[in-house]
């Protein structure tokens, strides 16, 4: 990974100190106005926010507490508070779909992620998951992420340098096919948990079970029901794994104000699908429930149905690709973002660097 320095004020990059305290030069700063419009500026001594309403000077921000008013020179208010996580998940620059706050929560949960844990990722994205997972370990623990392609991972990289002020000790990142790379790069039955959020993941259980210790647990993330299904039905056919277990999340928020109380018109709905499932030792009988009367193997043209490769033809639903253009610029955005420390709005308003 490319050497970043320390964002100035932080001690460390992954620090309390650089989430808690007064405000200082270099920290980010989420400014909402009025009209509720999200903003994020980085402070710098000297330094100035401008608007076509105004100018507001990063001086009268810095020295204060998160959560104070501030207003600009033509009198227009704002509140000031360091983003959160889920704010910047949501605006940072993408190379591929970023896996939503609501899933990465899930995922760190379920999947049991602990302080000073060794886990592996494939499928690094955009870095967000990443990001969590890399929370979750702490300075103590060790995540190993493993991406296909090259350019992915480097908006990953500026992407995860940028939150946390300078590179997290915790992370390394390798380029190639998981099933090829992990089994050279880590010992058996060193890992304690397998994250996959890749096309594929039924491929890897080989694998996983290779590297993964008994009792670790093994989490994929898929879009479709075809993945899940055939993802589950490779393990059970493996024999190395626990039933594996799966379902969706979906989160409505609500309408809150007086008596009008409802929920929201909009709502992030399915994202994708959670499988789990615990590596069993070696030579230990699975215990699956019995097989019903009901279809459960794989025809030939079942297995057609889903494949990374495969060439969808017009009006189908298959997986949509990443333009080289799209990718080139989500990697310069993020490398920027490395340099001058801030990401874009969230919503609304329009964007200026601090």
């Amino acid at each position: 990974m490319t050497e970043t320095p320390e964002m100035p004020g932080t001690a460390s990059p992954t620090g309390a100190d650089a989430r808690r305290g007064l405000f200082r030069p270099g920290d980010r700063v989420q400014l909402t106005d009025e009209k509720t419009r999200l903003s994020t500026i980085t402070l710098t001594p000297g330094g100035a926010y401008h608007t076509h309403r105004g100018v507001l000077w990063h001086d009268e921000i810095i020295g204060l507490p998160e959560g104070s008013r501030v207003s600009n020179s033509e009198g227009f208010s704002y509140l000031a508070l360091r983003p959160l996580l889920s704010d910047f998940v949501l605006s940072m620059p993408r190379g591929a779909a970023v896996v939503y706050p609501k899933d990465a929560g899930q995922i760190v949960t379920m999947a049991d992620i602990f302080p000073g844990a060794r886990v592996v990722e494939a499928g690094v994205g955009s870095g967000a998951l990443s990001i969590s997972l890399l929370r979750a370990v702490g300075d103590g623990g060790v995540l190993h992420s493993i991406e296909r392609r090259e350019e992915f991972a480097d908006v990953a990289k500026g992407n995860v340098t940028t939150f946390f002020g300078g590179e997290h000790p915790a992370w390394k990142v390798s380029i190639g096919d998981f099933q090829d790379r992990v089994v050279e790069l880590e010992e058996p039955g060193s890992v304690d948990r397998v994250v996959l959020d890749m096309l594929a993941p039924w491929e890897c259980t080989d694998a996983v079970a290779t590297v993964l210790a008994p009792g670790g647990v093994w989490i994929s993330y898929v879009a479709t029901a075809t993945q899940l299904s055939r993802t589950a039905e490779a393990i059970r056919e493996d024999g190395r794994f626990t039933n594996p277990v799966s379902w969706e999340s979906m989160v409505r928020g609500w309408h809150v104000e007086g008596l009008a109380v409802r929920p929201d018109h909009r709502m992030v709905a399915h994202t994708g699908f959670l499988l789990v499932t615990r590596r069993l030792s070696d030579g230990a009988e699975p215990v699956y429930p019995a097989k019903r009367t009901s279809k459960s193997d794989f025809q030939p043209e079942d297995v057609e149905a889903w494949t990374p490769e495969r060439e969808w033809e017009p009006g189908e639903i298959g997986e949509r690709g990443v333009s080289s253009k799209k990718l080139r610029r989500a990697a310069k955005d993020a490398a920027s973002m490395v340099q001058r420390g801030a990401f874009r709005i969230v919503k609304g308003g329009e964007e200026h660097d601090g």
